[in-house]
Parts: structure tokens; C-alpha cells; sequence
């Protein structure tokens, strides 16, 4: 059985390299589905155009575009965004680019969203890229900056959303990627999480990609998912 509610709290990730593919998973998808995300696949091959279809269709934008920059071009970007029609955005959890997006989507209805470490990452990873802190100290100590910012939200695995929702508070959004429904392999993603334990763990909402847009039967699939989500409740 799947919850009246719970539509809202999934995000299917367009990752799909035309925007015809793009366009023909929503249509398939249907009212079952009410909110997705745009990343850099589909952005670049066309697809930005697609967001304010989106929004006039009366579906909900997440665009997953992690903006990094100095602050006056990533308030640039946010205003570009809100242009778009976008609900949500990404910038990297870096304090100075918080600052810039939250007073840019001051006044708007944006949800601005700090990444704080890539879900395909692990501790040997951030050390590779030269950081000292482990993946759950770099994700707490930007999960705090992120609440201190105000920006709306933050996005992480779920595997951290326990501690982060003890940071932040019941108000800020958490939407986790790296879901796979029950059964499901990994992947390329190194910390991932079951849909139902990623809400009874705090996120309020789970970007699921490919175990949906390449199943046999998206649709079906991302019933499924909606059912596996609804045993949170």
C-alpha cells in the first residue's frame, strides 16, 4: 500500500543523456511520480529546458548542479535557477557558497540543498583528495555550518542521516541519493540504504535513479519503491 504522502518525498533522478529519454520516462511515470532531478547528464545534453515544462506540468525541479564558485557567480547561478522555475537546487557544502545561495533564494521559494560528501565516496577517498577528516566528520562539521548558513537543507547518505538530523533539527530538509530498494546491488555508490530505513533514519526525501529509469518497468519499479517507502510510516 503506498501512503498519500509519500509521492512527495521521492525524487526519480533523470539520469538518462537526451532529453527525448527524459521526456518519455516522465511520461511513463506519470502521476505516480511528482518531483525530479536534473544532474549534469541530462543539463548538458539539452535538458535545462525541460525544467520549466516540468514546473508548468505541475511537477516539482531538483536541480542536482553542485555549484562551486566564487560567491557573486554562484548567486548568479541561483538567480538562473529561480529563472528556470527550479524547487530545488545544489551548492557544495563550502560555507562561502551556502552564503551566497541562501541570500540569493532569499525571499523565493528555493530550497537550497549544501552536498556535503558524495555518496560514492569513503574515508580513503577524502584522503586521496587531501583531506584529514573522516566522511562522518567532514559531513557533521558541514551538516553544522549548513544549519548555522540557514540554508533549507542538505543532501547525504543516509547512512549519515541519523547523526545529521541530530545536528540540524526536525525543520531543514535531508534528502538522501544512494537508495537501492531491497535486493538491489550497489553499484558504483559505497554507502547506500534501504528507501524505508533512509526515512526512519530522518531524510525527507530519497533521490532513486537507476533502479528505477532502468528497469524493465520504471513504472512499476517506482511503485515499488513507493510501497517499500509507505513501511516507514
Amino acid at each position: 500500500m503506498i501512503m498519500p504522502d509519500v509521492r512527495e518525498k521521492l525524487i526519480v533522478g533523470l539520469d538518462v543523456s537526451t532529453r527525448e529519454e527524459a521526456a518519455r520516462l516522465v511520461e511513463t511515470l506519470g502521476d505516480t511520480v511528482s518531483t525530479y532531478k536534473i544532474g549534469y547528464q541530462l543539463a548538458y545534453s539539452g535538458g535545462l529546458s525541460l525544467v520549466g515544462e516540468l514546473a508548468a506540468a505541475g511537477k516539482s525541479v531538483f536541480l542536482d548542479l553542485k555549484l562551486l564558485d566564487i560567491p557573486n557567480t554562484v548567486a548568479k547561478g541561483v538567480e538562473s535557477a529561480l529563472s528556470l522555475g527550479a524547487s530545488m537546487l545544489t551548492v557544495h557544502a563550502y560555507p562561502h557558497a551556502m552564503r551566497a545561495a541562501a541570500e540569493a533564494a532569499r525571499g523565493s521559494d528555493l530550497l537550497v540543498l549544501g552536498v556535503t560528501v558524495l555518496t560514492a565516496l569513503d574515508d580513503d577517498d577524502l584522503k586521496d583528495a587531501g583531506y584529514s577528516r573522516s566522511v562522518d566528520d567532514l559531513v557533521a562539521m558541514r551538516a553544522q555550518a549548513a544549519r548555522e548558513i540557514g540554508i533549507g537543507g542538505l543532501v547525504a547518505s543516509a547512512a549519515e542521516a541519523r547523526s545529521i538530523r541530530s545536528l540540524i533539527g526536525p525543520q531543514m530538509a535531508l534528502v538522501t541519493p544512494g537508495i537501492r530498494p531491497a535486493g538491489a546491488e550497489s553499484g558504483d555508490q559505497k554507502r547506500v540504504v534501504e528507501p524505508a530505513d533512509a526515512l526512519r533514519a530522518g531524510a525527507s526525501h530519497l533521490v532513486v535513479a537507476r533502479p528505477i529509469i532502468a528497469a524493465e518497468d520504471p513504472l512499476e519499479a517506482a511503485r515499488s519503491i513507493l510501497v517499500e517507502m509507505s513501511a516507514a510510516a
